[in-house]
């Protein structure tokens, strides 16, 4: 198979036995992901048999909508998941006792891996031209929502005033080209096949206003597996700082690239397009409390947010 993934329904994959870790055994964990090359580092220890080094037996789920990955988390369907970190700090607020093991990438201010992207003809062309139209974003209250809100805002747009539509990310090509949205808030690889196809033309990369070196995603877990699993947990930990430290080694762009297309369906143009963020294996309060004052400003979190009790030690 091309993919080493889970294709059954995720009912189906919430009763199957996860086997408990024993010497000579690899423990089995369950990692829910959206198709979005953030994931390059779990894909890499995927591929570079990372996990399997540390006996860890590691299927990778596809979840179509990020902000379905902590439910996804409290029902048992996957034991580890990757939240972009706006949903994640949406799950604590909402009172799910869920924990960061590691983080997946890193904002960054000189990628061109994430933007807005037009329907031809749509109009659009900068921020106030988004009032009245139509925007999907894969998942309410996830990485690409909440930053394009906070670009709007930057540029004196109400938010408000944008009809914003929930879009899994492989659809956003075939949206553009139906005109059933007006743009899409998107990322590689799917972006670099809709630029490929001429469905649509990037309108900015908006994300470049923010800070760099804050986390796009993280991975996380509920506590009560965390301390029911410590050591899966610290392998898988140990895993990604492998494959973090892989990813930066100069020459391994193409076995990246070929990480990446064993767990997204892709057309190879589209694949060598692909750029990535930078990794961030290692995710610190600082990093933490950096998104929780930018979600407040968007009156998104409605509790008192400790995050020094977020991170698995």
């Amino acid at each position: 198979m091309k993919r080493r993934t889970i294709l059954g329904a995720l009912g189906i994959a919430a009763t199957a036995p996860i086997a408990l870790s024993a010497q000579g055994q690899s423990a089995r964990i369950v990692f829910g992901y959206t198709a979005v090359a953030d994931f390059a580092s779990v894909f890499v220890a995927s591929n570079e048999g990372l996990f399997r080094k540390r006996h860890l037996d590691v299927s990778l789920l596809p979840i179509a909508l990020n902000s379905a990955i902590p439910a996804a988390l409290e029902a048992g369907t996957i034991q580890i998941g990757g939240p972009t970190t706006s949903t994640y700090l949406q799950s604590v607020d909402s009172r799910l006792d869920h924990v960061v093991i590691s983080g997946g990438s890193l904002i960054d201010k000189g990628s061109t891996h994430l933007a807005l992207v037009g329907r031809a003809g749509s109009g659009i062309h900068t921020a106030r031209d988004c009032v009245g139209k139509t925007i999907g974003v894969p998942g309410f209250g996830a990485f690409l929502h909440v930053t394009l809100r906070a670009w709007l805002k930057q540029n004196g747009v109400d938010y408000h005033r944008v009809n914003f539509v929930e879009a899994a990310l492989p659809g956003h090509g075939d949206l553009l080209r139906s005109g059933a949205v007006d743009a899409v808030a998107t990322g590689d690889p799917f972006m670099a096949a809709i630029l490929d196809s001429d469905a649509g033309y990037v309108i900015s990369y908006y994300t470049t206003f923010l800070e760099s070196g804050n986390p796009i995603l993280l991975h996380t877990a509920r506590r009560d597996w965390v301390r029911s699993h410590p050591g899966e947990a610290k392998a898988f930990r140990e895993a990604i700082q492998e494959a973090a430290a892989f990813m930066r080694q100069p020459g391994h762009e193409e076995r990246v690239r070929s990480a990446i297309g064993a767990y997204i369906d892709l057309p190879p143009q589209a694949l060598a397009r692909t750029t990535t963020a930078p990794p961030g294996p290692t995710v610190t309060e600082k990093q933490l409390a950096y998104w929780v004052k930018l979600m407040k400003e968007q009156d998104m979190l409605k509790t008192d947010i400790r995050v020094a009790s977020m991170i698995a030690r």
